[in-house]
């Protein structure tokens, strides 16, 4: 049986628009973290944080729609 450490979960924060699901989503895979490492080896940003907060936008269509 896989125990859930529901401690971890529970204080997540809401998020404010497609930026922010996405980012958790890419953490709780560990896609990020590979994303990091490489950005990192090649001496460059990512662009993550750029990227979450064109996302979050309120004037993207997704974000008037899912996140209000």
């Amino acid at each position: 049986m896989v125990k859930h450490n529901f401690k971890k979960w529970h204080n997540v924060e809401k998020s404010k628009g497609l930026g922010d699901s996405i980012e958790k989503f890419t953490k709780a895979t560990g896609i990020k973290k590979v994303v990091d490492t490489v950005a990192n080896a090649m001496g460059k940003d990512c662009g993550c944080k750029k990227r979450k907060e064109a996302l979050n936008s309120k004037s993207l269509l997704v974000n008037k729609v899912l996140y209000n």
